[in-house]
């Protein structure tokens, strides 16, 4: 009975073998998550393209053009007042979120109809806000996505 009562909690070892456990665990996994976050921008980034690309589509399906450069993304929330002027225009715009997204990184995208690589060229500037870049810091544009 009396054993009972002694062993209540925890030794000095068993701590410091669980705080030494965390510790390689926070070493070893966390650089990895961190480094992540600029890899699921990179994704996102593509993926509001993609859905930029959509909305933009179907604009055109009702309107027979893209938007023009002038006209820009918010022609898909609300109906271009110049250039020309779609006469089946969505009521309530193209995009559910009812305004035109920024990149992950707060910037706006970039639209300009007609492109240089197509009807349309959309793409965000990366991290750095700036034309060019390598790396996480490289454009990502709708025509060279993989």
């Amino acid at each position: 009975m009396k054993n009972r009562l002694n062993n209540k909690g925890f030794t000095l070892i068993e701590i410091m073998v669980v705080i030494v456990i965390l510790t390689l665990l926070a070493v070893l996994v966390g650089p990895k998550i961190i480094g992540r976050s600029d890899d699921a921008k990179i994704a996102d980034a593509k993926v509001q393209i993609r859905n930029l690309e959509t909305a933009l589509k179907l604009y055109k399906l009702d309107s027979g053009v893209f938007p023009s450069t002038e006209q820009g993304l918010p022609a898909l929330v609300t109906k271009p007042a110049s250039g020309i002027i779609p006469k089946n225009y969505r009521e309530g715009g193209y995009l559910e979120s009812k305004s035109v997204p920024k990149d992950p990184w707060g910037n706006d995208f970039v639209y300009l109809s007609p492109g240089e690589h197509g009807d349309y060229d959309l793409y965000s500037f990366g991290a750095d806000g700036g034309r060019g870049g390598e790396g996480k810091s490289a454009d990502i544009q709708s025509w060279d996505m993989k």
